[in-house]
Order: structure tokens, then sequence, then C-alpha cells
């Protein structure tokens, strides 16, 4: 199935797009559904049940903020982030279903976690239930976030017409790295061109696509920008102090005093890093690249590439950030459609090792690099992060997730670097590497994906 890359690289609000981004839109489905089958008037209750991975860690992730702002109506494009929107709820104990209609709501009771149980689609899942006044159930359904801030609804899950209706318009449909190679060999055209084709099918307006390219890389540099100028202690208990603005000041002093470090460049990629990675964790604006948990990763190295590995003031580079987000969404693809990005199902290999893949795949488009050596970065990008897995401490997206943000923009970097002196040719292709990423998830026990009952979270003293 081909995956838009205004789905790949989606806003969102943090702190993770499978339990906070993808929740949030759930809710708002259920209800907007609900309205086309009966008349809000007739709905008195609405429970909301968080199964498996969002129950564990709902409260550390958002979870629970995320559907009580989707049942309001509320998106990430929309929303004001300074809104107190859950203390009115809180305190009021009423809640405005799509800002329509009010009925009696309180968080403690009609959002219930069910720890215990994981439903048979996916570790993500939630059911939605509204009553009338008699207690009657007037509409379930169920949904699953499947990663990415990606959605499903149960009848989505098994019904394989929508995904072959959306194949049919699209004029360069791949299933692997193989057949994209392939597939622009024979066409003569780079991937970002590829893609570029395949979103013009589905919007068939160049300039709309360009505007919206260009949205993403505004919200993209937005949330470096926020990261860095905002100070203080991130929420959730742990009392994490934001390290952005620490570190920017300390660049700052050793700049102004002409201070001779080759490794600068290191320390501006950690900060761009870190300044996305605690905006995400304080549930601020960014972009699902290709998750919440792993968003640090492709700004940070877009940002490196504008500053410091542009080929030339003749280089078009707003064209260059483009294919680069356009290539990386294609990796992307493939991850999606052969592996994962949840860290729910595979570890945060799925996130940051796929955001990892991505970054080195376009920064080597960016910078000129053949469809080859664009594969060969992607693949060097996930060998080196196999088996990494997915252990926050106390559920909340900071520890490890903020410094592996750092890790993974640095490792994406160096990974364009030795593909680059290549002519593509390897070993390994990224196909091999993204099928053994997904049975290396496979294997991995369920208390290191997401679910914060192993590794970090259950050996850090006071977590």
């Amino acid at each position: 199935m081909y995956i838009s890359v205004f789905d790949i690289f989606s806003v969102g609000v943090g702190p993770s797009s499978s339990h906070t981004v993808g929740p949030m839109m759930a809710a708002r489905r259920y209800l907007l559904k609900l309205k086309e089958k009966c008349s809000f008037d007739k709905v008195a209750k609405v429970d909301v049940f968080l199964y498996g991975s969002l129950g564990l860690t709902g409260e550390g992730h958002g979870t629970i903020r995320a559907v009580v702002l989707g049942l309001m109506g509320v998106t990430a494009e929309n929303m004001d982030i300074n809104e107190p929107y859950i203390m009115a709820v809180e305190r009021d104990k009423k809640i405005s279903l799509l800002s329509e209609h009010v009925i009696d709501f309180n968080i403690e009771e009609n959002v219930i976690l069910v720890k215990e149980t994981f439903l048979k689609e996916h570790a993500n899942g939630m059911i939605l239930k509204s009553y009338n006044e008699k207690g009657e159930v007037l509409f379930e359904d169920s949904y699953f976030s499947i990663g990415g801030g990606f959605v499903l609804s149960k009848e989505e899950f098994y019904n394989s017409k929508i995904i072959d209706n959306i194949d049919k318009k699209i004029p360069y449909s791949f299933k692997s790295a193989e057949e994209l190679l392939e597939i622009v060999d024979e066409n003569n055209m780079s991937i970002a061109e590829l893609v570029l084709q395949n979103e013009l099918a589905i919007s068939n307006d160049i300039d709309e696509i360009y505007d919206r390219l260009d949205y993403v890389k505004s919200i993209l540099d937005e949330s470096i920008d926020e990261g860095i100028k905002k100070e203080g202690i991130l929420p959730g208990g742990l009392d994490i102090e934001r390290r952005a603005p620490v570190i920017y000041k300390e660049i700052k002093r050793r700049f102004e005093d002409n201070y001779n470090d080759p490794l600068l460049i290191v320390d501006w990629v950690n900060l761009w890093s870190f300044a996305v990675a605690e905006e995400n964790a304080a549930g601020g604006r960014v972009v699902t690249a290709p998750t919440n948990g792993s968003a640090g990763v492709i700004p940070s190295v877009i940002r490196y590439f504008e500053k410091y590995a542009v080929k030339s003031n003749m280089m078009d580079i707003e064209k260059a950030i483009r294919d680069f987000i356009l290539t990386a969404s294609a990796i992307a693809n493939l991850y999606k459609n052969n592996a994962s990005i949840a860290g729910a199902e595979v570890g945060c290999q799925g996130e940051i090792g796929v955001a990892c893949s991505m970054a080195a795949g376009g920064l080597v488009a960016a910078m000129g690099g053949s469809p080859f050596q664009i594969e060969n970065a992607a693949e060097i990008a996930m060998e080196h992060n196999l088996g990494l897995t997915c252990d926050p401490i106390k559920g909340l997206v900071q520890i490890p997730c903020i410094e592996r943000n750092a890790f993974g923009s640095l490792k994406a970097i160096n990974a364009a670097r030795i593909a680059l002196k290549s002519d593509g040719k390897h070993f390994v292709s990224l196909d091999k590497v993204i099928k053994t990423m997904y049975q290396t998830g496979k294997d991995m026990k369920s208390t290191y994906k997401e679910t914060s009952l192993g590794g970090l979270a259950v050996n850090v003293v006071d977590c």
C-alpha cells in the first residue's frame, strides 16, 4: 500500500504518535461516525477503553489527555498548545462532544485503562462506546493505533479493498527497495521524482504539494526553535530539566570566545535533536517523522544539511530539502509495509531506527547522491539500530528517548557520509535489513516494546 508523504510527515502533538496522536484521531473519528448514525441529542455517556500498551503507558504517554481532546474535536493543527482544555473537563466533570453536545464526563471513570488485556489485532487497541440515558449502547467501535499516528478502525484493519483502491491511483507502486530501484532506473528518475509523481496522482496540484512540503518544513523548524527557547522541567514526575537551552548557551559562549573545537558540529546536532525531543516530551507541536518518539532525528539532520553540508552556493536548497522529505517518505513506506514503525510492535528500532534510516537516505538525496547510494545509506543506518528496545522510564518519552534522538541523528549523518564515499554497491540490502528488523521485533519480549515493564523502566531506582 502506498502511503502519502503527508501521512508519513503529519503534524502532531507530543509526546507519542502511537499513544497520543493516534488515540486523539481515533476518538474524533469515532464521534464523526457516531454523528452519522444517530443524533448527538441521544448520547448521554461515552466510555473509552484503552487496551494493552495504551493502557500500560497511557498516563505517561498522554493517551488519556489525547482521547479527551479527540472527543472535544481538537486536532493537532487547530489546537492552541497553551489552552487548558483538560483542566475545564476535570473541573466541571463535563465534556462537549465535537464542541457541539455537552454530557457528563469524569475522566477517571470514563477513560478506562485495561492494562492486562491486549486486543488480538494490535498492541495499541481501544474501544469506544456511547450510551443513551437508559444505559443502552448506541454505537461501539474499535480502533488500532498502528504507529506514526496512523489509525485503523476494525473494519479497515480487515478490509483489503481499501488498500487496493488507494494503490490503483498510484503510477509507481513498489513493494520493496529492489523494486523501487528498478523503477527509478528504468524511468531515469530519482526517488524523489517518483514520490512526487505518486503524490500528483492523489492531489493533481503541484503547487499544493510544494506548499504542503514547505509547511512540513516550517513545523520541523518551529519544533527546533521552540525547543531551544523554552526552559523548565518536563512534565511527568521525573523532574527532568530541559537541556536544549543550556546547550545552546554553552555553544554560543564557545563561539563568541573563538573556542577551537572540531566537533562543534556534533554539539549543534545534539542541540537540535534535544530541542525537538524535549518539545515533544512537553506535549508541544512536532512532525511525526515517522513517529513522535523519533521526531528529533529528521529536523536536526535537515538543519545539519542546511548549515554544514550544502555543496555550493549554486545549489537549490529549497528543492534539495523537498527531495530529502520525499525520499525519506519512500523509505518509510518500505518499513511501514514490510515491517513496522511502532515501538509497541518492534521496539525502538521501529522508531529511532526507522527515523535514522529515513534521514540517512534523505540526506544522501539532498546532497545529490544516486538512488543506490540512498538505499545503501538507509540500510547502514538501520543495520546499526537492530535490536533497539523501547523501555521508557515511567512510560514517559524522556529517558532514554531524548538522548536517543541525538544518537539517531548522528548515526544518520555518518551513514550518509559512508554511503556517499562508495558507488552504492554493498553486501546487505535494505530489503534484507528491513526483514531482519521485523523478525528481531517479533522475537523481542513484550516487556521491551513500549510497555515500560522491562529494561531501564524497571531497573532505575525510584522510577
